[in-house]
């Protein structure tokens, strides 16, 4: 009987040696999860640019002459470059006046020392704009995702009181912001 239950021992280690080998034979499969993150953002990638405007005031010998000549500032632009890479990007615009650098107080009755104007800038084919008689930025506009040119055009040049501008060196800004308005909780 020996014989019978060796043989039948060799079986059953043939047997599960057998099954052992048909699960090895069986992928098997791991995962690695890859994740990552952008950061909703904008930038200005040529982020100023200066408008020379020259003589401020009007030539001549008449009623006008030292008086503002709106078309110096009227039409005048420059553009800068951004992008912004959320849907949810919005741009404002602040217009703050040219003003005198040179002469800072008031100025006497008949003459000006602050040039307003309204600054317009386009991005993504939406306009925003401010008035630099009021302070403050403009309204939010929404230009989502885009890259490329910010037109800003000045228009509707005026003086407080029409009056002869006072001499000296006038400054103004347009001061255009992207902003992403999304943060997904990263670092700034």
């Amino acid at each position: 009987m020996k014989p019978l239950s060796t043989f039948a021992a060799l079986s059953l280690g043939l047997a599960l040696c057998s099954q052992g080998l048909a699960a090895q034979t069986a992928p098997a499969e791991g995962e690695v999860t890859i994740i990552g993150r952008v950061a909703d953002r904008c930038l200005f990638t040529v982020p100023s640019k200066v408008i020379d405007l020259g003589e401020l005031s009007l030539p001549g010998t008449d009623g006008s002459a030292g008086r503002l000549d709106a078309s110096k500032v009227n039409g005048a632009s420059e553009t800068l470059e951004g992008w912004c890479n959320g849907t949810a990007a919005t741009m404002t615009v602040e217009a703050l006046p040219i003003a005198n650098v040179s002469f800072t107080a008031t100025p006497p009755s008949g003459f000006d020392r602050v040039v307003n104007y309204t600054a317009t800038a386009t991005a993504n084919a939406v306009a925003g704009s401010d008035t630099s008689v009021t302070s403050g930025a403009g309204s939010a506009v929404a230009v989502g995702m885009f890259t490329g040119p910010i037109p800003v055009a000045l228009s509707a040049a005026s003086s407080p009181g029409s009056g002869i501008l006072v001499a000296g060196d006038y400054q103004g800004l347009v001061r255009v912001t992207l902003a992403p308005n999304v943060s997904f909780g990263q670092p700034e």
